[in-house]
Parts: C-alpha cells; sequence; structure tokens
C-alpha cells in the first residue's frame, strides 16, 4: 500500500481548512502581528482546558524549559535531575544556564523517570527534577511529588509529547511547579510552526515567568529580572485557537487506533506495547513498540510501505555534546536505544491504512 505517512497533517488539516483559512485572514486583516488579540484569547482558552490559573504563551518549548529554569533562581552549578532517554531540549538548557545535568534512568514498560534510580541520584546539591511526560503518557507524578517535596525539590513537567493526558484527573503539565508544552506542528496540539506554553498554580510565580519570558519586565522598560525574547505570535496562536477545539477528537482517534494496535498484537511474546492505566490516560503523541531485531524489522516495514521512527537511538548520556556529565550506568536507556520503534498513528490514519500496517507486522514478525 503507498501513501501512508507517520504524520499526515495535510490531511488532518483539510478537515477544518475553512476554519483555518479565517483565522489567518482575521489576522491579516487586524495587522496585529505580535501580542494581537488572538493571542489573549488563546491564552484564555487553553488556561481554562487545563483548569490551570497562569499559562505563558511563548515562542516554543525549547524556550518554556530555559525560562521556567530561569525562574527558579537556581544558581550555577546547581544540580537538575533528568531522564537520559529523552529529546535533546531540557538537557540543552540546563547546560546553558550553567547548571548541572544527573542523568537518571527509565522505567522500561513506561519509558518514563525511573522513581527508584531517581532516589539515589538525588544529593545535597540537587535542586530541581525534569520530568517528561514522554510519548504521551504521564510519568508517576504522585511518587514524584511525594519525593520532591521530601528533598524540597522543585519539578517541572516536560509535556510536549503528553499535551492533553490526564493523570488521576490532572491535565498534564499542571501537577508540578512548573509545566511546559511545545506547539511544534507534530505534537498532540500543533501549530503551523513554532510555538510553546508555560504553565503555574503560583500567582508570583506566574508573574515572574511572564517578565522573564517578556525581557524580564513586568512593566515596559523596567527591567525586573535578566530575560529573554520569546512571544507566541498572533498567528500561530489564531490557529492554535481553531486546533484546540478539535484536541479531544484527535486524541480519542488517537487512542482508538493505539487500542486497535494494541488487541491485534498482544500475543506476540517478542513484542512489548507501550502501557497504559486508568488513572492514567495515554495521549500518544507516538506508539512506541519494543520489539529485537529492531532494524531488521525496521527494514522490512519500510520494503513494504510503512514508515516508522526510532525515538531515540542514542540515549543523551551517549550524544557526544553530553557525554562528559555520564557518571553512572544507565542500562534500561541504553537497551531501549536498540529496541524502540516508533509506528505511524495520527489522528486520520484510516483503517484500511491500520489493517495494512498490522497486517505486514504480522507476517514480519
Amino acid at each position: 500500500m503507498q501513501g501512508i505517512k507517520l504524520i499526515d497533517l495535510p490531511k488532518e488539516h483539510k478537515q477544518y481548512t475553512s476554519q483555518l483559512n479565517q483565522a489567518i485572514s482575521n489576522v491579516l486583516n487586524e495587522g496585529k502581528y505580535i501580542n494581537g488579540p488572538e493571542v489573549r484569547t488563546f491564552t484564555e482558552k487553553i488556561t481554562s482546558y487545563l483548569n490551570t490559573p497562569f499559562v505563558i504563551p511563548c515562542a516554543n518549548g525549547t524556550d518554556a524549559l530555559q525560562v521556567a529554569l530561569m525562574a527558579l533562581d537556581l544558581k550555577l552549578g546547581d544540580e537538575i535531575l533528568l531522564p537520559s532517554f529523552n529529546y535533546v531540549a531540557a538537557i540543552e538548557t540546563v547546560v546553558l544556564l550553567g547548571l548541572k545535568p544527573v542523568f537518571v534512568d527509565v522505567n522500561p514498560s513506561t519509558f518514563n523517570i525511573s522513581i527508584d534510580d531517581l532516589k539515589q541520584k538525588i544529593t545535597s546539591k540537587s535542586k530541581a527534577i525534569i520530568v517528561v511526560h514522554l510519548f504521551g503518557l504521564v510519568a508517576e507524578m504522585d511518587e514524584i511529588m511525594t519525593l520532591a517535596s521530601h528533598h524540597q525539590l522543585k519539578v517541572i513537567e516536560d509535556n510536549a509529547q503528553s499535551f492533553g493526558s490526564d493523570y488521576n484527573g490532572k491535565k498534564a503539565g499542571t501537577i508540578g511547579d512548573i509545566g511546559t508544552t511545545s506547539f511544534f506542528p507534530t505534537k498532540n496540539l500543533g501549530c503551523l510552526g513554532d510555538g510553546g506554553a508555560i504553565f503555574c498554580n503560583d500567582k508570583m510565580l506566574g508573574e515572574k515567568i511572564k517578565a522573564i519570558a517578556s525581557h524580564g519586565q513586568k512593566e515596559r522598560y523596567t527591567f525586573d529580572y535578566i530575560g529573554v525574547n520569546s512571544r507566541l505570535d498572533t498567528l500561530q496562536a489564531a490557529i492554535l485557537t481553531v486546533k484546540l477545539d478539535f484536541l479531544e477528537t484527535r486524541l480519542h482517534a488517537r487512542r482508538s487506533i493505539a487500542k486497535k494496535y494494541i488487541e491485534e498484537l498482544q500475543n506476540f511474546s517478542d513484542l512489548v506495547l507501550p502501557s497504559s492505566s486508568q488513572n492514567n490516560n495515554h495521549s500518544y503523541n507516538q506508539f512506541t513498540i519494543q520489539i529485537p531485531n529492531r532494524d531488521i524489522i525496521k527494514d522490512k516495514l519500510e520494503k513494504a510501505g510503512i514508515p516508522t521512527m526510532i525515538y531515540y537511538p542514542k540515549a543523551l548520556h551517549q550524544q557526544p555534546a553530553y557525554s562528559s556529565f555520564f557518571t553512572s550506568p544507565l542500562p534500561v536507556s541504553e537497551q531501549l536505544c536498540k529496541t524502540v520503534l516508533s509506528l505511524p498513528i495520527h489522528p486520520v490514519l484510516s483503517e484500511k491504512e491500520q489493517d495494512y500496517i498490522i497486517k505486514i507486522l504480522k507476517e514480519v514478525l
């Protein structure tokens, strides 16, 4: 079968093209491209959706992480705990700010930060934990928040891949001290360019984050903090406002596709499927399996016209730029890099396309 895509944004956008065109046209007619009224409208809508008091839009997900760290009054050399099986954004902000990253291994069934290894890595120099909710599944936040409270650590949630996921009745990103997300086009809620946001429940912290993202100013031309220039532009805010209305429908489609994958593939003993639970509602930004002989399987699938992706071929502690921070074994992260494979999953993947993927995968297995 030809034409299957790992992600199919053009097909998805066709279902609300008229609304997107109208939103873009409104911005063009207003001519307010920076901090236009659409930014305020989107901020209000996402604040209501997340049920959190403070949402600060920004330019991208990496900026969101950097601003979050800048708001915590950290000092040079303070230790920040974060998972090694992860994208680079979190660690690069840590290192750029002169902080010390401490790699933590992950849970082999959830891909999220290992509580057991986290406990072993906390020292008197530890000041914060960056928790990455990978692939759409929220990490075990109850245990993490209890541990953080005991050691007086701040918790930043990197929610870039799990926007819309639920955990014990709360939205991902609203449980820790600060939540961050990316609106990169491939995310659950994605714009048509770059975008991001930061969330928090504390008024003083929220005001500080807002100021830092705007050159450090609370009032114009009065700079209270060292800041950055990180804004969500008006066009992207208008687009996100439209797409937010369709988010829950899109998440339902992702979960339905994932459910079918799991039902059809659960009897293959060599195959490890994504985990979830009743109180932890996976949003399946990626559908990532674990399989021996991963590279052989990947090659056979792609020869049959099925695109796949490896998230991630190397853990962060194996990357040349960050290997100097590696101090202790991280066996799960290293093993996952050899076995993970992400299958096509997006809200407009047709039943016919998924049936074909399942059929070929069964033959290959």
